[in-house]
């Protein structure tokens, strides 16, 4: 069954995925060529022949690049990936378990590690947290307040002599939150803990520095910055005691062992620099537009904003609207809308098809009843203010 979008449809998912952008296209394009002529750059980057070398060269160009992007010290604390999900795994289990020996070779065999994460954060960093409590970790989650945020006093309480790693998202991918990484990493070096974070949806935001932030490991997505799906980075910083979940040929330099996407990595390096190059204007611009309709979203009737983003604007990201309908749930309006010519979501894209509240919205204290209802709209480089007022009168059509 074939699908067809209208070119009138006005996507509005942003946080979701992005359309690939036009900087990422031109850069695959040479290694998407079919045949013979594929083995010009289309080539396994670890073979020794001149195709593997080119493959190679291409393949380090795109590291040094996403290194600059990211502020990373060097290009090798960058770990290609299939995404923020392996990347997020890979992270949390690969840190903890090697954390974790170090922890039992010092205090003893029966020494429980702990790791500190929240309850905010994304599945590919709450599940494997459950794996290490199946395995016998001492898991701590951190309860976020009705403002969407998490607290380096709460970190500082919880850090022990056996905590072997933090792990706290940058910003959250549903309300927009953007946590206060630096002074928990601040927190979490100062009892010898190293820090991860889950940057998927921030960078490319917002600024994101490695080395200023002081972070040992951080997450990113491609697909997040308007490049392909299916490839990603973990920065991973020097000297990082690590355990590589992908055991096989040892590329990556043994912390990821499959051969490499050149072809992906190439097009998230070429995304990830021009989502960095538009920088702070380009973040003004979806944050007025962010503002404008929370707005215009505030007057209508049973709609209530979830956080109260418009008290402090750069608190949260700068393209997530997200609001409670009262009466409504989400799925019905998702459809409806849909139907209407506009795609938006209920939350994070990876439970779409679940019919239980969303557990960030729980975490944060917002009642069952009203979680139900829950919206968000995200916008991103290509979204203009006539797209943003069509939504709206939409909008009010759909819950009149």
């Amino acid at each position: 069954m074939t699908i067809t979008v209208p070119e009138t449809y006005t996507y509005l998912d942003w946080a979701a995925t992005t359309p690939l952008c036009e900087e990422a296209a031109q850069a695959m394009a040479p290694f998407l060529a079919p045949g013979l002529a594929n083995v010009g750059l289309g080539m396994n980057a670890n073979s020794l022949h001149a195709p593997g070398r080119a493959a190679f060269e291409q393949l380090e160009l795109a590291r040094r690049s996403v290194a600059r992007s990211i502020g990373a010290s060097r290009p090798n604390e960058v770990v290609f990936t299939s995404g923020a999900t392996e990347s997020c795994n890979a992270a949390v289990l690969g840190i903890a378990h090697a954390k974790a020996r170090e922890l039992r070779k010092r205090l003893g065999a029966d020494a429980v590690p702990r790791v500190i994460t929240t309850e905010l954060e994304h599945g590919a960093v709450a599940q494997p947290a459950a794996r290490l409590v199946a395995e016998g970790f001492d898991v701590v989650f951190l309860k976020p307040d009705r403002k969407g945020f998490v607290h380096a006093d709460d970190l500082e309480a919880a850090l022990d002599e056996r905590t072997v790693l933090v792990s706290v998202q940058m910003a959250n991918s549903e309300v927009g939150s953007i946590q206060p990484i630096e002074d928990m990493v601040k927190a979490a070096h100062g009892r010898g803990v190293p820090f991860h974070t889950d940057a998927t949806q921030a960078v490319g935001k917002i600024p994101f520095d490695a080395k200023a932030l002081g972070v040992d490991a951080a997450s990113f997505s491609a697909h997040k910055v308007c490049g392909p799906k299916g490839v990603g980075a973990l920065y991973l910083k020097a000297r990082t005691p690590f355990e590589p979940l992908l055991l096989g040929g040892g590329q990556e330099e043994g912390r990821r062992s499959t051969t490499q996407n050149v072809c992906g990595a190439v097009g998230f390096a070429a995304a990830l620099e021009a989502a960095v190059a538009a920088g702070q204007p380009e973040a003004d611009r979806q944050m007025a537009l962010r503002d404008g309709l929370y707005r215009r979203l505030a007057e209508m009737d049973g709609v209530s904003m979830t956080v109260p983003t418009l008290d402090d604007p750069r608190a949260y990201l700068p393209n997530v609207v997200h609001v409670l309908v009262k009466g409504y749930e989400s799925e019905t309006l998702v459809l409806r809308l849909d139907a209407m010519g506009f795609g938006v979501s209920g939350g994070s894209a990876c439970s779409s098809h679940s019919l239980e509240p969303s557990r960030v919205l729980k975490a944060m204290g917002v009642p069952a009843d009203d979680a139900y209802g829950a919206m968000r709209i995200s916008i991103g480089r290509l979204t203009q203010g006539a797209d943003l007022d069509r939504f709206a009168e939409a909008f009010k059509s759909c819950i009149s």
